[in-house]
């Protein structure tokens, strides 16, 4: 008999990107609600239909904008400064909390909701904020809407929720309490939400806890039987699922709960696999996430319909699925008509991983679909250049030396502050400026033939040479080229990398309409020629300020691509250090003084299995080194993070021994970075001050108090000032208005410390 199969999750935006492209049209208000709701409508019922050959359908998986914030909404987490309680939501309450509101008119200034990092992946979800008493209450009715939708046309929905613990754990409460202790007061309204699934038609109800794949302490244990320790009367039946790794002691809770099956990372957690082939009760269903939510590579059907064979003797008790939710890979592949046709056919997209699933839990064995996967791997294994074993030898041959420069951070700042003569509290940006209309249309045409190289670097030069000029006008410090070759930090040095490829439709979303391609690594990988030498080397000669050579860390590439299965990442890591390290020490000879090196994926990639974080924190350290210790001590080396938990690895970032360090902190409000200098850090910070993911612009007087918090940390010699992340996404008016103030600010800060050291001093 076929098994039972399904997703959790499927991409949202589209496969022409329309949902980022309608969302972007309603916010510059080209078009209304009604518009947008068509296009979302469209979108669903086309992704279900994608879906129809599986048993079930996911459900409310879909989202504006994120599905933290959905579930925020939808049990009445709104905080205050978005609008009354108890009143309907409405769009522009919603974006609000997304994106928050700059002054206008009477209307008061509102800033988001935190925005970090979905576990390990490069998805950002937006932080619930609770306050100690929060009372949690039914609100928007979007995953009863959505499933009574699917149903009524046709389809078996199964709807996909945030489970409790997961959504509490990723909260924060104001008062910096635990918000785990409001778990009492929010199960009532989320189970009586599981019954209204149940009453729109929902059978199923998929329940997703990846807080347990991280987090399995006895506080978190002893919530999840709080949950699930009696049956849900007039439910729907309950699929636990926990992506992103195993089980782990929830395992035997869960096989005594009140719920009906739970769902496997399968990718993640082999090793606990053939313990639920033994343990896991045979009344209560089995799903096996076997197909990678998170990679692009061709599944091996043959191996995985042998690893599923000794579970089919559980009949309709077996479900056979993906991973996690196919959210972070990208639509299909038969959109790439400009691939390699080799390298094509040794990938799976969303649509050919629905196939993918189909095939492994099909009762006969599907003789072509088997037999073109192999012949795929093979042709993958031998292909040239997926080895080169020259560049493997010279990287094991590499000395102790090649990882760390070659004097002490104290010792460098010292030449570089007389090599680069900058001011008290220097201020910068961290590297892109806006992508406008004609930048992309530039972009496009040289794409498309219409020009040579020639036109195409006369024109980036011409919007080089304004951007230095609005920011020189501006009186920034240290300045930026703006990045207008790039349209993305990780795609441009794919596409430039030996052993990288890029593709032309690979969107997968990172937040709200913010979509990305990712470059496939899939063979070792080199610096054929310079990336970015010339054009940097000229735009510095526009200036006779310092100007920063803007690179993308190994680090951060490796963990914003989809990776080989072949080889380890971490010798994929020093692969690309390697090769960026070349790029390092080109840029210095050029005379460029100043050099970023962003690694914004370096706390991203921490495992979530505790056991597996030394060796990928280690790993993640030496590449960085590697890539950046090729210089003078005269050379400023900067990197840039940004929505993490810095704290969590703030003795590795201290131990990349960068001179300076460019922190996302105005969105979070955070003062985490503190702990940065207990770690032992060395280096100057800049902790953001101004949230370029909201379209707000900051006070001055807001800006300058962050300097002041920053102040209580470190001394002002040590503090640099700049915005949380680059300004691709802004447009020029706010840029402007903003770095104005931040230049101000700086000014402000900078006049009274020197005013209380002249106190001082008399």
């Amino acid at each position: 008999m076929n098994l039972t199969t399904h997703v959790s999750g499927y991409p949202r935006i589209g496969e022409d990107r329309e949902l980022k492209k309608a969302l972007e049209a309603f916010w510059r208000g080209q078009h209304g609600a009604a518009e947008l709701d068509r296009v979302a409508t469209e979108l669903r019922h086309r992704h279900w239909q994608e879906q129809a050959e599986l048993d079930f359908v996911a459900v409310n998986d879909f989202s504006l904008y994120d599905s933290m914030l959905d579930l925020a909404c939808v049990l009445g987490v709104v905080p205050e400064r978005f609008g009354p309680s108890g009143v309907p939501l409405t769009l522009e309450r919603y974006f609000r909390m997304a994106r928050g509101r700059s002054r206008v008119g009477g209307a008061p200034d509102v800033p988001a909701l935190e925005m970090t990092k979905w576990f390990d992946t490069n998805y950002h979800y937006l932080v619930p904020e609770l306050e100690k008493d929060t009372e949690f209450q039914r609100g928007w009715d979007k995953p009863i809407r959505e499933t009574r939708e699917a149903i009524a046309a046709g389809f078996r929905a199964k709807p996909v929720m945030v489970g409790p613990l997961t959504f509490l754990a990723l909260s924060k409460r104001r008062d910096g309490g635990d918000p785990l202790e409001a778990l009492g007061r929010l199960l009532p309204v989320y189970r009586e939400l599981l019954r209204d699934l149940r009453r729109a038609g929902a059978e199923w109800v998929e329940v997703s806890e990846p807080i347990l794949a991280e987090r399995q302490d006895g506080v978190l244990l002893g919530a999840l039987k709080t949950c699930w320790s009696e049956a849900l009367t007039d439910g729907p039946k309950i699929l636990l699922a926990v992506p992103f790794g195993g089980l782990g002691p929830a395992r035997s809770i869960l096989a005594t709960s009140a719920v009906d099956g739970v769902h496997v990372d399968v990718t993640r957690a082999g090793a606990e696999v053939d313990a639920l082939r033994k343990e896991w009760p045979r009344h209560k269903v089995l799903s096996l996430g076997v197909i990678d939510g998170r990679q692009i590579w061709r599944a091996d059907l043959d191996a995985l319909r042998n690893r599923v064979a000794g579970f089919r003797d559980r009949g309709n008790h077996l479900w056979i699925g993906s991973s996690c939710s196919l959210l972070h890979v990208p639509h299909s592949v038969d959109r790439e008509k400009t691939l390699d046709p080799e390298l094509r056919s040794w990938m799976a997209f969303a649509r050919e991983k629905v196939a993918e699933i189909g095939a492994v839990a099909a009762a006969e064995r599907p003789v072509d679909a088997c037999t073109a996967a192999a012949e795929a791997a093979r042709r993958r294994r031998q292909h040239a250049g997926v080895e080169d074993s020259g560049l493997r030898t010279e990287l094991a041959n590499l000395s102790a030396e090649s990882f760390s420069r070659s004097e002490p951070v104290e010792r460098r700042r010292a030449l570089q502050s007389e090599a680069l003569g900058l001011p008290l509290f220097p201020t910068t940006t961290i590297g892109s400026f806006p992508q406008t209309d004609d930048i992309r249309t530039l972009r496009s045409r040289y794409r498309r033939g219409l020009f040579g190289d020639a036109a195409y670097e006369a024109g980036l030069d011409v919007a080089t040479a304004e951007a230095i000029r609005i920011q020189e006008d501006l009186g920034l410090d240290v300045l930026v080229h703006g990045e207008f070759e790039r349209t993305d930090m990780v795609e441009f040095f794919g596409e430039l990398l030996e052993g990288m490829v890029v593709t032309a439709q690979g969107w997968v979303q990172s937040y709200g309409s913010r979509c990305v391609k990712p470059p496939v690594i899939w063979g070792d990988i080199f610096r054929s020629q310079a990336m970015t030498v010339d054009r940097l080397r000229r735009a510095q000669a526009k200036t006779s300020k310092p100007l920063k050579g803007m690179l993308t860390g190994p680090v951060t590439i490796l963990q914003w691509s989809f990776v080989r299965d072949d080889l380890s990442r971490s010798q994929v890591a020093l692969q690309l250090a390697w090769a960026i390290r070349a790029e390092v020490v080109d840029l210095e000879r050029a005379g460029l003084k100043i050099i970023q090196v962003d690694e914004p994926g370096l706390r991203e990639g921490l495992p979530l299995a505790p056991k597996e974080r030394r060796a990928y924190l280690d790993g993640a350290v030496r590449a960085f080194r590697l890539a950046t210790s090729g210089v003078a001590g005269t050379t400023q080396i900067h990197t840039h993070m940004c929505y993490a938990e810095f704290e969590d690895v703030a003795a590795e970032i201290a131990a990349l021994d960068a001179d300076v360090i460019t922190l996302e902190a105005a969105r979070s409000g955070s003062s985490g970075w503190g702990g940065l200098v207990e770690a032992g850090l060395g280096s100057a910070v800049g902790p953001g001050v101004w949230d370029i993911h909201s379209p707000r612009v900051p006070s001055v007087e807001e800006m300058a108090e962050a300097l002041r918090q920053g102040l209580k940390v470190l001394p002002a010699e040590r503090l640099w000032v700049n915005p949380d992340c680059g300004l691709k996404t802004r447009g020029w008016e706010e840029t402007r208005a903003a770095l104005a103030h931040l230049v101000e600010a700086a000014e402000r800060v900078a006049a009274e410390v020197k005013e209380r050291e002249l106190l001082t001093t008399g």
